[in-house]
């Protein structure tokens, strides 16, 4: 208790410090909430199905039917789930002023739901879709609504071209998103990583834009040896007691200038 106290301290006073603070989050912030992580030993997503097969590119070009089959009911049980309060905390920093943005691989829209606001979704979401053919935009539930009612994959009303979601998908080039969190981490200080692997590329590459970066997460990323400082357990655990400190600490400053 000690040594997790006495780091919590030293990431307090980092992010206090910084005149420029982003967050990257992973699929380890959203477990919490009940949604599986994908690289995890033993549980995670991808040690069970190879991505390759169900959600890449071209298993949706080649068999949309088995693409939604493998993944539409997965992806839209994300809609029942509740921010956490690691969710909860990085809108909080945000709205303290300790946070100029978030970046997330997660395509969930807790962090939203949560009440961040400046949010890069660099692997997309999956509030709408859209036609393969004519690029006509829907709802996601209009997806569901035609699957669950046996028509798959889903068809566009317009031309009745296939529906895919504004994910993405393995194989896919990364979106706007990306390349904006590239262009606003150019004044970078600190990164928080919470909740990721650090493991898939090209988002991976982001601390590589920070001068000085935070690990937060259960397990050992490839960052961990040149982090300013490593904090081991559940986001939703951690980052709560940050914002404490942070909160306490403002507290504390505003009362000595009176």
């Amino acid at each position: 208790m000690g040594e997790i106290q006495h780091l919590l301290e030293q990431a307090a006073q980092l992010v206090a410090q910084s005149p420029c603070t982003f967050a990257l989050t992973g699929a380890g912030v959203s477990t919490e909430s009940g949604i599986p992580d994908y690289r995890s030993a033993g549980t995670g997503l991808w040690q069970q199905v190879d991505p390759m097969r169900i959600s890449s590119a071209s298993a949706l070009h080649r068999d949309p039917a088995a693409f939604y089959r493998a993944n539409l009911e997965r992806w839209m049980s994300y809609r029942d789930v509740e921010p956490n309060p690691a969710h909860y905390a990085l809108a909080r920093l945000e709205e303290l002023g300790y946070l100029a943005g978030l970046i997330t691989q997660n395509v969930d829209s807790l962090h939203r739901r949560a009440g961040s606001r400046r949010v890069w979704e660099v692997h997309g979401h999956l509030r709408t879709c859209h036609c393969l053919r004519c690029a006509a935009s829907y709802p996601m539930e209009e997806a569901a609504r035609q699957f669950r009612g046996g028509i798959n994959p889903p068809l566009c009303g317009r031309c009745g071209g296939v529906l895919r979601p504004d994910v993405v998908l393995f194989e896919d080039p990364m979106g706007r998103d990306y390349q904006g969190a590239v262009a606003a981490m150019g004044g970078c200080h600190l990164l928080l990583v919470v909740g990721s692997s650090l493991q898939v590329y090209p988002v991976a590459f982001l601390p590589e834009l920070a001068r000085q970066v935070i690990i937060i997460n259960r397990d050992p990323t490839p960052w961990d040896d040149r982090a300013a400082c490593v904090l081991r357990g559940n986001a939703g655990d951690i980052l709560p007691r940050m914002v404490e400190l942070l909160d306490r600490e403002r507290g504390r400053a505003s009362g000595g200038e009176v």
